[in-house]
């Protein structure tokens, strides 16, 4: 191994070992030492080198938790213990009978029990052998799982090391039971950004968890925000006898696991109150949760107790209350997100339901109002978990007035009347205004954004105050600003007004792939924009496109060419576009370059550059026929490196491509210019 390489080694082996301390720091202790942006500076390090010594990896490398192949299918997993399933009680009558089952047959007058909240996700076995993860497992049937350990690797809380602590050591082998989940805020934001991509809404955190994880391509489950909690273990090599489940959590923890929330109380008593605090702080917890788990705390008390069939005697689930009521829905009522998805909404009759008065229900999109059959006038079940929005779980037909009619679905955006169409999934019904008041803030945020019309100043914070202001309503409001208006902004100076007016001027002169890009159409990213402004030189020529003419034009697509071809046949957008150009927004027709030095060439930038920025000069090779990527293969033809080129500079010279600097690409597109 040559000294560089050993050096690189040790590099990677310090990085796996602070990428596992943060880990457990940010998912374990709740406790992150490190920024975000910190962390995913060590990641980048970490895979850089990586890439540079493909025979370093080690399947337990933090880089590998963005998922390898998919598998043909799972296979099975006998499960060394059976996994037990727990046996249900629903209220203090149930909870005394269990408990003087267990002093009955104990001979006891009290009993000590641990109390954990009833997570709402999938069960799961990890096997950990020399310290390091070596396989994980559903439940299944409780005596036989399938093999997910591609799938749980993916999961950035699951340490694929144990980090022994207080002088604990790891065992030779131990395996650890628990739950998968997803937090309520996460399955928020994962709900939000499959709106966003027009994708099928998720029903709940736990279907969800279960759904992601076994998932027959890791690189899905890798793209889930899963979260994981252990709270049992099975005896193994090395592993200590405990004398209570208090005293195992302990030892769990003290291996850097993340361990699930426990109290401890002296006697049935304290499991009451325990109880009542947990059902009512239950929406306080950033997890779901259906009840609380009882189990007895003392180890040779558990085994004494044994099992029936397939649970334990020594716990018991003890569930909270069904969060459903029964009320009138008054009104449907469609509203706009802000990507545009038409949302319908049912208000009801208020009505409480675990402590909330509820008032209305989302019923997500068309297909599930249709498939629910939701009428004004009907009677419905309401459910609310959480801080989730209220759903109508069914409609009580029975109660269903005569005479009502299905709900018909708005055809045009009941904010701005532009077209409503289905996107290419045929899920979600969205607006097709490109100035539609309940999406403007995103919009012209997006249209101000350095790829697009590359209005310095002008982001999301700003746009919210113009379009909440009344000042900008449209895109070409922008290009009406006065000094004197932007001053009556909070927060905006005379220096800082001087510095917008003066961006927004210069955004006049622009290209037309640029403008396209501005303007928001769904699926037209930079290259889209870019081909399509190939084809179509001037914007307007979009007017009168037929379908068949951009479905001819490069890498556009029959799904993309309809979302596209509708944009362009909607008068309020072609209104829209009208009114900037009329405000003096000038996009120039891209000239393309079939010969010189960059046609057919693949060239990589990196580095800063001072002459003209990363975007501008991507423009310039393309203009000129050539193709910019972002990483180095023996496929490059050129690399441009501008200061502080970092690790894609040692891959050019290492595979020996052609590596020029600013001054040399600035003399290329001279030449190129002078052809």
């Amino acid at each position: 191994m040559t000294a560089s390489k050993t050096a690189d080694s040790a590099r990677i082996a310090q990085l796996r070992k602070e990428l596992a301390y943060h880990n457990h720091r940010y998912y374990v202790l709740d406790s992150p030492e490190v920024s975000d942006a910190e962390y995913d500076r060590l990641m980048r390090e970490l895979q850089e080198l990586e890439s540079r010594h493909p025979d370093l990896v080690t399947p337990d490398s933090p880089t590998r938790r963005v998922g390898g192949a998919p598998a043909e299918k799972f296979e099975k997993v006998r499960h060394r213990v059976a996994m037990l399933s727990l046996a249900n009680v629903f209220d203090d009558e149930g909870l005394s009978d269990f408990d003087e089952r267990i002093r009955r047959q104990t001979g006891l007058p009290h009993v000590a029990y641990v109390c954990e909240p009833k997570l709402d996700g999938l069960a799961i076995t990890l096997t950990y052998e020399q310290g390091r993860f070596v396989r994980g497992a559903t439940r299944g049937d409780g005596t036989e799982g399938e093999d997910v350990s591609a799938n749980l690797r993916t999961l950035r809380g699951l340490p694929t090391e144990l980090l022994p602590r207080d002088g604990v050591k790891a065992p030779g082998m131990i395996e650890v039971r628990g739950e998968v989940f997803i937090s309520k805020k996460d399955f928020k934001r994962l709900n939000d950004k499959r709106e966003e991509e027009g994708e099928p809404l998720f029903a709940n955190p736990r279907n969800a968890a279960a759904g992601s994880l076994r998932q027959l391509d890791p690189r899905i489950t890798a793209s889930r925000p899963l979260s994981l909690f252990l709270y049992e273990c099975v005896p193994g090599e090395g592993v200590p006898a405990f004398r209570s489940h208090t005293e195992k959590l302990g030892y769990l923890r003290s291996l850097g696991l993340p361990v699930n929330r426990a109290v401890s109380v002296p006697s049935v008593e304290g499991v009451r109150e325990q109880y009542r605090a947990s059902l009512e702080g239950r929406h306080a917890l950033p997890f779901e949760v259906d009840g609380m788990v009882v189990k007895v705390d003392d180890e040779d008390l558990r085994q004494r107790l044994g099992q029936v069939s397939k649970s334990p005697r020594w716990a018991v689930a003890y569930k909270f209350p069904p969060e459903e009521e029964s009320t009138l829905v008054e009104d449907i009522q469609v509203y706009v997100g802000r990507t545009g998805a038409l949302t319908p909404v049912a208000h009801l009759k208020p009505v409480k339901v675990g402590g909330v008065t509820v008032s209305r229900a989302t019923l997500h999109n068309e297909d599930e109002l249709r498939r629910k059959d939701v009428r004004k006038g009907d009677t419905v079940f309401i459910r609310r978990a959480g801080d989730v929005i209220p759903e109508i779980v069914k409609v009580v037909e029975g109660k269903r007035p005569e005479g009502t009619q299905p709900f018909v679905f708005p055809t045009e955006c009941p904010v701005c009347h532009a077209a409503a169409v289905k996107d290419e999934e045929g899920a979600i019904i969205r607006c097709t205004g490109a100035t539609c008041p309940a999406q403007l803030v995103e919009k012209v945020r997006h249209f101000a954004s350095r790829t697009a019309m590359d209005v310095d100043g002008l982001g999301e914070k700003l746009a919210a105050q113009l379009v909440e202001t009344g000042l900008v309503k449209s895109f070409a409001d922008v290009y009406h600003l006065t000094r004197d208006k932007l001053l009556t902004l909070e927060r905006m100076g005379d220096k800082s007004a001087d510095n917008l007016l003066a961006s927004i001027e210069r955004s006049k002169q622009t290209t037309q792939p640029r403008f396209l890009y501005a303007l928001g159409i769904r699926h037209v990213g930079e290259s889209t924009a870019r081909v399509l402004a190939e084809s179509f030189p001037d914007v307007r020529g979009l007017y009168t496109a037929s379908l068949e003419d951009i479905t001819r034009v490069k890498d556009v697509g029959p799904t993309m060419a309809e979302v596209i071809h509708t944009f362009f046949h909607e008068p309020l957008n072609r209104e829209a576009i009208d009114a900037l150009l009329a405000a003096g927004v000038t996009p120039a027709p891209p000239v393309v370059v079939k010969t010189g030095v960059f046609a057919g060439k693949t060239v990589v930038l990196t580095g800063g550059m001072s002459g003209m920025s990363r975007e501008q000069a991507k423009e310039e090779i393309e203009r000129r026929g050539g193709k910019v990527s972002g990483s180095v293969s023996r496929k490059t033809d050129l690399v441009v490196a501008g200061e502080d080129a970092g690790s894609k500079l040692k891959k050019a010279q290492e595979l020996g491509v052609r590596i020029v600097d600013e001054q040399a690409f600035l003399q290329l597109l001279q030449t190129d210019a002078r052809g």
